[in-house]
């Protein structure tokens, strides 16, 4: 069994535990399209061998600038990493004077763009950053470069031997990703964390995701470009979890009956939202509908973790559960278990309503 060590150890053990069918979906033209594990190694494999032909060494920096989640850029993470390069995520929203700053700073050689909007931005600036060579993107544009050349020049296995050597040489604490700060207090500051830095922390977080290893699937749609869903997402291709990328955050709603997910990440601003929703639906209600609803609210805010509750109030709980959460599940799609909230303070009152509720 493979040892992880490095990041790209997480998709080779993948393989050898659960040979997902659908490691990585993504939607395309109102399609949701699976990669699976097999086919996820095999295009970064093709990724590694035509960046070595592309003349990228141990240490140089390559941009992936995506404006959602998308199964392009883990295929080009894990390529990118298994020849000792590094990537260096760019937040899509910074400003074009940013992106020139981040990649001149991080001295990136090509860059990887998801969408025309990104483009745009980066064309007006690439003149402005020496070390850049190319642009290429993950859609189709027209007079652009598409990530689908590299899948080709990466075709021929002739120096399949170079990529294995590189990678092998590869350990735990060398450099793995630059990822810049946000920039809010002066110039975004690029982070070094090697692999070790991120392999401890998604092998670690698993042992605190209660579901069953290997059938259960995920949403993704907090920016990759945070550490915190990268890491998550490791950690679900290390739990043989299916990933599944949310088209964005006005779809969410859409996205999470559609796929029905068993855990998700969120910020607790959204989660926020999401009880605001909620209650404003609940206050339309009337009647005996409308009492029912708010009683099961209150209940939920007193909710403590199982052993503290006492008999009477799961109970009640239980009736809450079938008459009201329910509803709040299945609005949710119906199957999710977990939401990993970080980023900021939570608060109890939201903690405790959404446990109450099942999740």
């Amino acid at each position: 069994m493979t040892e992880i060590k490095r990041l790209f150890d997480f998709p080779y053990y993948q393989l050898e535990k659960f040979n997902l069918n659908q490691a990585l979906v993504t939607k395309y033209n109102g399609e949701w399209i699976g990669t699976s594990t097999e086919e996820y190694i095999a295009k970064a494999n093709k990724i590694s061998r035509a960046l070595l032909r592309m003349g990228v060494n141990p240490n140089d920096k390559i941009a992936l600038i995506s404006t959602s989640n998308r199964t392009e850029w883990n295929i080009m993470d894990i390529g990118i990493l298994q020849i000792g390069a590094q990537d260096v995520p760019i937040y899509p929203t910074i400003s074009e004077e940013e992106y020139a700053y981040v990649l001149n700073h991080s001295e990136s050689k090509y860059c990887f763009v998801s969408d025309e909007e990104v483009l745009a931005k980066v064309n007006k600036i690439k003149d402005q950053v020496p070390s850049l060579q190319e642009v290429y993107s993950f859609d189709q544009i027209m007079n652009t470069k598409n990530w689908s050349e590299l899948l080709e020049l990466g075709e021929d296995e002739s120096n399949q031997g170079e990529v294995d050597r590189i990678k092998d040489s590869i350990s735990e604490d060398d450099l793995a990703t630059i990822i810049y700060t946000s920039g809010t207090t002066g110039r975004p500051k690029g982070v070094l964390l090697s692999h070790k830095n991120i392999t401890s922390n998604a092998i670690n977080s698993a042992t605190r995701l209660p579901l069953d290893k290997g059938n259960n699937v995920a949403i993704s749609f907090l920016p990759v470009c945070h550490i915190y869903e990268r890491m998550l997402l490791y950690m679900y291709q290390y739990a043989g979890v299916s990933i599944y990328f949310a088209e964005s955050i006005d779809k969410i709603s859409d996205n999470l009956k559609e796929v029905r997910p068993h855990v998700m990440s969120a910020v607790p601003r959204l989660l926020e939202k999401v009880y605001d929703k909620i209650i404003a639906k609940g206050s339309d209600l009337s009647g005996i509908k409308h009492k029912l609803f708010y009683w099961a609210v209150e209940l939920g805010l007193e909710w403590e973790p199982y052993e503290r509750n006492g008999w009477w109030y799961e109970f009640k709980l239980k009736i809450a559960r079938k008459l009201i959460f329910s509803k709040w599940q299945e609005a949710l799609g119906g199957r999710l278990k977990v939401i990993a909230s970080g980023s900021a303070a939570l608060q109890p009152r939201l903690a405790r309503v959404f446990n109450a509720a099942g999740i």
